[in-house]
């Protein structure tokens, strides 16, 4: 029996692979990052009694996916899935983009390796789209040897294993890009976040949807001239601390009111199916300020390789310029995470050969009270997978 024409059970295994890395001090909480040796925890899903020479592998730089629909319901259809986990789960607060490259190829070496797989299919879901471009096109051409605050990484030694195919889902173009369109540019001191500009506050009770054209313009250049200071400052403060010449080698700092997104109040700006007044995280206004908001809290480090668009190495664009690998792209046309420009932007940069996109109408971006559309997902993703020869 075809393995999409059929619903098996499936069995959760832990993951746990290890690999030595040495690093100046210890970044991550706990013993997961202990000096000398990186630790990561995943789960794989695997159908009772079904074999495969073919792994479906997810991963997101900041949390664990294992709970999320999507792979559970291709496991369902007789899938080998992985829900990776980086050294940074669930706290991406010194996250370094470029760490997360070689955590993810410390998996797939060991899906390799140690499980005997022959292909690998890389599921590029939300955040973790952008960080699977960032991976392949270094697996395939490896020039990175430096993060952006300097310091080496071990991208080009890693030997990192080029994956066979992309699905790319529900993702956006990188966490930079993200953030550069979601900050509030209202804020004028970084200490006092109650001293506000009321021309650029999005949440001012005077200033309401629809936006003119010349508001939407001040706003957005207002908030890349806001992130450029705030990367001027992390990077005067790095030097600073690097010519000190002591024991003290980063530093962590809050960054307030970085959800307003003129999106989420405005339909009528690349317009879809999104719903209008909300967001994933809740009512703007309230996750504006909230304590899961983007970037809310960062390292020296982790700000330059993960939120600052002039300087991350993880721009999916620009890596997707640098893959060759066959790539499906889906859009969610009700997502109210993912900008709806960004899964076009990254269809069109991509250099692969065979690449196709589609847009799933009406979807939200965790299928949330969506059975039906969990399930044309779950059609798409296997009928493409079969064209290919990746379904045995």
């Amino acid at each position: 029996m075809d393995k999409d024409r059929h619903t098996y059970d499936t069995q959760a295994e832990w993951v746990h692979v290890e690999f030595p890395e040495q690093a100046a001090f210890k970044a991550v909480y706990g013993f997961a990052g202990s000096l000398g040796t990186i630790h990561l925890e995943g789960v794989r899903y695997v159908p009772k009694g079904v074999k495969s020479r073919t792994l479906l592998v997810f991963m997101h730089p900041a949390t664990t996916l294992q709970l999320l629909p999507m792979p559970r319901a291709l496991a369902a259809r007789g899938m080998h899935v992985l829900c990776a986990g980086s050294r940074y789960a669930r706290n991406d607060s010194a996250l370094i983009m470029e760490n997360v490259v070689v955590d993810l190829g410390a998996y797939i070496r060991h899906a390799r390796q140690a499980w005997g797989y022959e292909k690998i299919v890389l599921m590029g879901w939300s955040g973790g789209g952008s960080l699977s471009l960032f991976y392949q096109s270094q697996a395939e051409r490896p020039t990175i040897t430096h993060t952006p605050a300097g310091d080496p990484c071990a991208i080009t030694t890693a030997g990192l294993i080029p994956a066979d195919a992309m699905i790319f889902q529900a993702a956006h173009v990188s966490r930079a890009v993200t953030f550069a369109d979601w900050i509030d540019p209202s804020v004028m001191d970084e200490n006092d976040p109650d001293r506000r500009d009321p021309e650029l506050d999005l949440y001012h009770p005077d200033r309401k949807p629809p936006y003119s054209a010349e508001f939407l313009a001040r706003y957005r250049a207002a908030q890349l001239a806001r992130i450029r200071r705030r990367t001027d400052w992390v990077k005067e403060t790095l030097e600073t601390l690097k010519k000190r010449g002591g024991k003290e080698l980063e530093r962590g700092f809050a960054t307030h009111r970085t959800m307003a997104e003129p999106r989420f109040l405005d339909g009528a700006i690349d317009p879809n199916d999104r719903p209008i007044g909300t967001c994933f995280m809740g009512v703007p206004e309230t996750a504006n300020n909230g304590p899961i908001g983007l970037a809310r809290f960062s390292t020296l480090r982790s700000w330059l390789s993960q939120w600052s668009p002039d300087d991350t190495n993880a721009h999916g664009e620009k890596c997707a310029a640098g893959i060759h690998v066959p790539l499906l792209a889906i859009e969610h046309s009700a997502d109210d995470a993912v900008p709806q420009p960004h899964t076009r932007r990254i269809f069109d940069a991509a250099a692969s050969a065979d690449k196709s996109m589609t847009v799933i109408r009406g979807a939200n971006h965790y299928f949330v009270g969506q059975p039906e559309h969990l399930q044309q997902a779950g059609d798409l993703c296997m009928d493409w997978l079969r064209q290919r020869g990746l379904l045995d």
